[in-house]
């Protein structure tokens, strides 16, 4: 099943992290499906990066392109459409404003499919979430 990855569960999948779900762990592992890292999620590891808020194993430049290289990771990137999507979608919770989840939403409804991700705020949006 081809999935998008969120970027947590991008993260936790990197680090060998065992807050990662089984299921989560199959569906990123999956050769035969399709796996989609967001533009979003690349840009928002970057900017915790740099301000500090998120530290990784290893620099962020060697990292993560070579855990997207050696999964076989595709990047999906932003469109005009993804874009116009994020404007028509609803705030169905005040306090879920995070433009990087909206962003990744909206690259989920455009391109029909399913989120892995643990946040289960995303499940007031019209999206299949996997954990």
């Amino acid at each position: 099943m081809d999935v998008v990855i969120d970027t947590h569960a991008f993260l936790w999948f990197a680090a060998g992290d065992s807050r990662l779900s089984t299921t989560a762990r199959d569906l990123i592992s999956d050769r035969t499906s399709t796996q989609y890292l967001s533009t979003a999620s690349l840009w928002e590891m970057a900017i915790k990066v740099s301000i500090g808020k998120l530290t990784l194993s290893h620099p962020y430049d060697i990292l993560v392109p070579a855990v997207v290289e050696a999964n076989g990771f595709d990047i999906l990137s932003i469109s005009l459409a993804h874009a116009s999507e994020v404007a028509q979608l609803p705030f169905p919770r005040r306090n879920h404003r995070d433009p990087f989840d909206r962003l990744i939403v909206a690259q989920c409804r455009i391109e029909n499919l399913p989120l892995v991700s643990a946040d289960n705020k995303l499940d007031a949006y019209d999206i299949t979430r996997m954990w």
